[in-house]
């Protein structure tokens, strides 16, 4: 896999040619390289403010979403970093609530590749986004800092994280099999190893041996486990996400964004919040959150735009980054209410390579009436002619485009779905003019 970004600003491209593209392996993850440069540079990262830790296969990054969102509801604010962007590398680093900006990008980044180049380490573009983020984070104030996992937990460069405020674990399945592997318990391992002494580690609902795999990690690391469905616990009745923790009950209205999976990463948002000490957050704040808190190319049904204009009149175009068996089942249980049960969905669909398209399609089968399959541009992705082969033999109509704005003018359906890869999603968000901001 390359791991790899380009920007438009020459400052940051000129530190990104620096980065090797060369392809990242499962002996390639480790500590070692990113605390080698973080210690050439004072260690930025013993330098911020309280760290809320998320890992997960899926939900991670809008359970940071819901949690920057209540920070800020509060009047505080919070330095964020996550993965991947989808059409700018700026996305990844928000300092105290604003993007960083090209000029601040590069000068970091030219700061973490000069170290790796003086201790003669080989870092990734996502070590160096990793380090760059410290940088920018130990040198502007912020009453928090919300660190997203890249892959896995334990071996992910943001693990050099010592003493976090809280971590969490969002919803558990496979991905990235070539770095994880194929056992499930193995993953869960791995995501649980960001766990450390003294920091409550609030978790989903899980398989018991899964659940039980986790408890045993904390209990190594010296922490306690916050389980769902025993310490916590969430449900939605009377149109409100209703929560119970050691903290009591508490009723919030339904989050902005769409999906029930969002009212799961809510709740997880909210209990890592009740399960910490440092930051004041009223329940006002946790109540403004559910309404602030927005996640780009998760469920976002896109609005007036170049690319939007080539469908049928009056049709709902929505974008979702979705590219594994787990995420493809919340989407499909969100479209499946919102058809009817009805089998009306036009799906656009590009799959990087490295995915499991077949677990992805099989939860559209019985609500997509056809399936159209693009590249995705730029990356190592399944060929649409092969993309066609494995939803027909699910049942499913399909046909290939040469890219999305074809797909779309040839759409007659109501509702239109563009999934498969958050590169896919990057790319539709730049044709359409909505750059994540």
């Amino acid at each position: 896999m390359l791991d790899f970004a380009i920007s438009d600003h020459p400052a940051v491209q000129e530190q990104l040619n620096r980065i090797p593209a060369i392809p990242i392996g499962r002996e390639d993850l480790g500590l070692a390289p990113i605390t080698t440069v973080l210690e050439a540079l004072d260690r930025p990262d013993r330098k911020l403010p309280p760290v809320f830790h998320v890992a997960g296969t899926n939900g991670k990054g809008s359970t940071c979403a819901f949690i920057r969102a209540a920070i800020e509801a509060a009047g505080m604010t919070a330095h964020v970093h996550t993965s991947p962007h989808l059409v700018r590398p700026n996305e990844r680093i928000r300092v105290a609530g604003r993007l960083i900006s090209d000029n601040a990008l590069a000068s970091t980044l030219k700061h973490a590749i000069d170290a790796a180049e003086a201790s003669v380490t080989k870092i990734t573009f996502f070590e160096a986004m990793t380090v760059a983020a410290f940088l920018a984070f130990a040198e502007t104030p912020a009453d928090a800092a919300i660190i997203e996992v890249g892959l896995g937990g334990r071996l992910d460069a943001t693990n050099v994280i010592e003493n976090p405020l809280v971590c969490g674990i969002a919803q558990m399945g496979l991905d990235h099999e070539r770095f994880l592997g194929g056992d499930i318990l193995g993953v869960a391992a791995e995501k649980a190893g960001i766990a450390k002494a003294g920091a409550p580690l609030v978790t989903m609902n899980y398989a018991p041996d899964i659940t039980a795999r986790i408890g045993e990690i904390a209990q190594a690391a010296g922490t306690s486990v916050v389980t769902r469905k025993s310490e916590w616990e969430s449900v939605i009745y009377d149109g409100q996400l209703h929560i119970r923790d050691a903290g009591g009950k508490i009723a919030l209205p339904l989050p902005r964004m769409a999906g029930n999976h969002q009212t799961e990463n809510a709740a997880l948002a909210v209990v890592m919040i009740r399960h910490q000490d440092k930051l004041i957050i009223p329940d006002t704040a946790l109540r403004a959150a559910m309404g602030w808190a927005h996640w780009p190319a998760r469920l976002q049904q896109l609005g007036p735009g170049p690319l939007t204009a080539l469908a049928p009149k009056g049709s709902e175009i929505w974008l979702d980054g979705a590219h594994n068996e787990a995420a493809g089942a919340s989407l499909a249980a969100f479209f499946r209410d919102r058809l009817g049960g009805a089998a009306a969905l036009h799906v656009i669909a590009g799959v990087l390579d490295n995915k499991d398209a077949k677990g992805l399609f099989s939860h559209f089968v019985g609500i997509a009436a056809r399936m159209t399959m693009v590249p995705v541009p730029g990356k190592d992705c399944h060929a649409p002619d092969d993309l066609v082969r494995v939803a027909e033999a699910l049942g499913i109509p399909a046909d290939t485009a040469p890219d999305v704005a074809t797909a779309l003018r040839s759409s007659t359906a109501a509702t239109v779905l563009i999934n498969g890869s958050l590169y896919l999603a990057g790319a539709v968000l730049k044709s359409n003019y909505q750059l994540p901001d």
